[in-house]
C-alpha cells in the first residue's frame, strides 16, 4: 500500500513538473464575463433578452485565437407568454489584438420559450444548430464592450414556430480576466 501511495505521490509530482515546463505564458489564456441586453426574434415578434454570459480563449503568438462561449439568455415575461430561456453554446476560431478579439464558430442552442406565429402562440422547446460571432473591445484595462450575434434554425413541427431561423443581438459591458 505504502509503495503505491510512493508511486503515485511520484507520479503526481512528475506530472506537475510537465506542466510547469510546457506551461503556456498567462496572456495566452483569457476568461471573460458579462451581461448584455439586447433582442432576440423567433417568430413573429422580437423579444428582450437579457444574457449573462461567459467564455474562455485561447491564443497563440500570432493572434490566432480558439474561443468558447456560452450565453444564457433569459426572456422576460411579455403578455401571458410567460418566461423564455435560450442557452446558447460555440466553439469559435477568431483573431486577437492588444485591445480586442473577434470569432466566429458553429454553435448549438437549447430552448423553452413562449412564441408566435401568425394567429397560433405556445411554448416551444428545443435544440438548434447555429453559428455565432462575437466581438471584445477593451476601452479601458480589463473593461470593455462585447457584440455578439447569433442565428440558430429551429426545426420541428410545431404550429406555434414552424422550421425557421432564430437570431439574436446583444451587446454590453463586459470584463476581461487574464489576457494581455
Amino acid at each position: 500500500m505504502r509503495t503505491r501511495m510512493r508511486q503515485a505521490g511520484l507520479g503526481l509530482l512528475g506530472l506537475s513538473c510537465a506542466l510547469v515546463v510546457v506551461q503556456r505564458p498567462a496572456e495566452a489564456l483569457e476568461i471573460s464575463g458579462g451581461v448584455s441586453l439586447g433582442a432576440m426574434k423567433a417568430g413573429a415578434r422580437p423579444r428582450l433578452a437579457v444574457s449573462p454570459h461567459a467564455g474562455i480563449s485561447w491564443q497563440t503568438p500570432s493572434g490566432f485565437l480558439f474561443a468558447v462561449h456560452d450565453f444564457f439568455s433569459l426572456l422576460p415575461e411579455t403578455n401571458r407568454g410567460g418566461v423564455g430561456v435560450y442557452n446558447q453554446t460555440s466553439i469559435a476560431v477568431g483573431y486577437a489584438w492588444e485591445k480586442g478579439n473577434f470569432s466566429l464558430g458553429p454553435s448549438l442552442s437549447i430552448y423553452f420559450m413562449p412564441a408566435c406565429y401568425l394567429a397560433w402562440c405556445g411554448r416551444v422547446a428545443g435544440l438548434a444548430p447555429g453559428v455565432h460571432g462575437q466581438a471584445n473591445v477593451y476601452l479601458t484595462g480589463p473593461l470593455g464592450v462585447s457584440v455578439s450575434a447569433n442565428v440558430d434554425w429551429l426545426g420541428g413541427s410545431n404550429a406555434a414556430l414552424p422550421e425557421s431561423a432564430a437570431a439574436m443581438v446583444v451587446a454590453g459591458p463586459v470584463l476581461q480576466w487574464g489576457g494581455k
